[in-house]
């Protein structure tokens, strides 16, 4: 089988593992471009991204421009005559650069095309309670996520799962079907699609930390979808008034239940044994939490946590 020349564009690990599989595969990495190294956290300690440290550790020559626009930067990625670009979790890209290859440039997207363009589709899939999800090949073009579809697989979402388990299976299974584009490429075996036309595509759109309160109004059950759709990241939160102060509540996971409370929606019932929230519809219960200035616990750890639970009421 012929052997591709492709240059691998990412930065989070869910990109290192489709570069891991095509630096294993037959093809042939001949760059890697990846973002700035960053200071973060107290020390401000240089951080490199997953992308920059599996290329380094494998020998793999790395770009890591400010401006994708830079002349010397696009000359250099020129020399390397590179088939075909492959992009994963990377950033928008110039018409400059996704032209550049013979062959083109595209991106691997965690979700079935066209539905749940946009930076959050595994987030999305998970609190809108979809039943399935997948991973899409397409060619990159001037808008975002519309470009003709090359491959396209489904993967079933499980009962309760997290966007952080979901994550995981569509960083394993978009990996493998990277490596099978550019094989699909290479024998030239891949009919591109155009991606159908469809009214209202469900939107992915960036997540913003006002976008992660929960909303008791909702249904149970879409309270439920919600907090596993931000779990573990960004985390979806509410507020807990503790006395005189205010302090946020991440919750990462829980259960429910329905019934006719008659309570105000919203409101708590706090024990030492219970730590119930309620809904439109029934009434919620936390299992996995933080405190703001706390460590993530279990609910039985964090009721034990307190003495006087008549001070604790919702904000």
């Amino acid at each position: 089988m012929k052997s591709l020349k492709v240059v691998f564009l990412g930065t989070p690990e869910f990109a290192k593992t489709s570069l891991e599989a095509i630096h294993q595969s037959h093809h042939e990495v001949v760059g890697v471009v990846t973002v700035a190294d960053k200071a973060s956290g107290r020390g401000q300690k240089i951080n490199q991204s997953p992308v920059k440290v599996f290329a380094v550790e494998n020998n793999l020559p790395v770009f890591q421009p400010e401006k994708l626009r830079n002349p010397e930067f696009l000359e250099e990625l020129r020399k390397l005559d590179a088939d075909v670009f492959v992009v994963v979790a990377f950033r928008m890209m110039p018409k400059i650069l996704f032209d550049m290859p013979k062959m083109g440039t595209f991106n691997l997207h965690a979700s079935l095309l066209p539905d749940y363009r946009g930076a959050a589709p595994i987030n999305y899939a998970v609190i809108n309670g979809e039943e399935k999800s997948g991973a899409t090949t397409f060619f990159i073009n001037e808008k975002i996520d519309e470009g003709n579809i090359l491959l396209q697989e489904e993967l079933a979402i499980l009962p309760d799962e997290n966007a952080g388990s979901l994550h995981d299976r569509l960083m394993e299974m978009g990996s493998k079907l990277v490596v099978k584009t550019l094989d699909g490429l290479a024998e030239n075996s891949i009919i591109e699609k155009p991606q159908p036309n469809v009214e209202h595509p469900k939107n992915a759109y960036k997540i913003f930390k006002e976008d992660t309160k929960i909303d008791w109004t909702k249904t149970s059950k879409e309270v439920h979808q919600f907090v596993l759709g931000m779990s573990p990241y960004p985390a979806a939160f509410t507020t807990l008034k503790i006395g005189e102060e205010e302090k946020g509540l991440k919750i990462f996971g829980g259960k429910f239940e329905l019934s006719n409370h008659g309570k105000a929606v919203g409101s708590l019932d706090i024990s030492k044994n219970e730590f119930k929230i309620y809904t439109k519809d029934g009434v919620y219960f936390p299992l996995e939490l933080q405190l703001e200035g706390k460590k993530r616990m279990n609910i039985k750890d964090f009721l034990n946590g307190f003495r006087n639970f008549d001070e604790i009421k919702m904000a």
